[in-house]
């Protein structure tokens, strides 16, 4: 029996390689109704939601569209859309 292939990813490659194009929905932050409780920003598995004084946005080179922030929201003001390309 051969031995498994390793395949390993360089440490801090995720910076070089853009996951963006995975994505079939996309978070529309609103800006409506933020309380600014940065939830959006600690839940975000991808580390993509920055901003600050209410206006947060999502790095779209990088995010999956999981909606994990949307869903998070308690004003409800993200809306995952269907992106298209």
């Amino acid at each position: 029996m051969s031995k498994p292939i390793l395949l390993n990813a360089q440490p801090g490659s995720s910076k070089v390689n853009k996951t963006g194009s995975w994505r079939t929905l996309m978070p529309v932050f609103k800006h409506k109704d933020c309380t600014d409780c940065r939830i959006c920003v600690v839940v975000c598995p991808d580390a993509c939601v920055s901003g600050q004084d209410k206006k947060y946005d999502a790095n779209m080179d990088y995010c999956k569209g999981c909606g994990i922030c949307a869903y998070e929201c308690p004003v409800n003001d993200i809306d995952m859309v269907l992106e298209v390309k």
